[in-house]
């Protein structure tokens, strides 16, 4: 019997910080694009909670293969970093990075994607979201801190994450822009002024699939629709290449 050929799905990652850990959850956007992707594709989480754009670029590395094999047949990679960058960096030195290296930590993630395969058409930014001060001050005097972050500093990170795209090749969902347009309440959009709620969560879904959706359109649908194996002789239908 000749070998058995396995079956490798293309992969969606989704690489960030909690808002990309957490889209997982029920109705979280990350479910709803695997969902939209199920017999296409494997959507993989590699979202840190709490992490910038500093650490995401170090651990390139070891979340993905440096070799461009057949393997590593990666369809899209997002990159949600922006919220933890921005922190104030007197409030929270920990979490923030400074401005001008966000953009040089994006640039750079980008071009180690290229490194393993991934062309900077596949790779979508997503800026950070726009910040609801009051409700994350309520959340910060919890953990016994003072309010750290600002909704306007966040927007110098999505406008700074919007450049480098521009100038890396790769696209970009503005979230901080979109959930404000035309001065409609964002707030709807968080769940405790930084994280997001379950429409937040659909409000990223909806306008990411529309960037995404595009560069999946002509993967094919993996293995044999039920109704087309060869109930007789199922093997001819399960173990060809297609």
């Amino acid at each position: 019997m000749s070998k058995i050929k396995t079956v490798l799905w293309p992969k969606v990652i989704l690489f960030g910080d909690s808002i990309t850990q957490g889209s997982f959850q029920p109705n979280g956007w990350g479910a709803d694009i695997a969902h939209k992707l199920a017999r296409k594709c494997d959507v993989l989480n590699r979202g840190l909670s709490g992490y910038n754009s500093r650490w995401g670029k170090i651990l390139l590395p070891r979340l993905f293969s440096s070799t461009n094999s057949e393997e590593n047949n990666i369809a899209a990679v997002t990159v949600f970093f922006g919220s933890n960058d921005c922190a104030l960096q007197d409030k929270n030195p920990q979490q923030h990075v400074p401005l001008q290296e966000y953009s040089e930590n994006l640039k750079e993630i980008t071009r180690f994607l290229a490194s393993v395969g991934v062309s900077a058409d596949r790779v979508i930014f997503i800026t950070p979201p726009p910040i609801n001060e009051s409700a994350w001050e309520k959340e910060c005097i919890v953990k016994g801190f003072t309010l750290n972050r600002h909704n306007s500093v966040a927007g110098q990170y999505a406008q700074t994450c919007v450049q480098a795209a521009s100038q890396c090749g790769a696209h970009v969902l503005d979230l901080w822009t979109l959930m404000q347009k035309d001065g409609q309440d964002y707030t709807a959009f968080l769940s405790d002024g930084l994280h997001l709620s379950q429409e937040g969560n659909q409000f990223v879904s909806q306008h990411l699939w529309e960037l995404l959706e595009s560069r999946v359109a002509h993967l094919p649908f993996i293995l044999p629709y039920w109704g087309d194996v060869d109930a007789k002789s199922p093997e001819s239908s399960l173990l060809c290449d297609q």
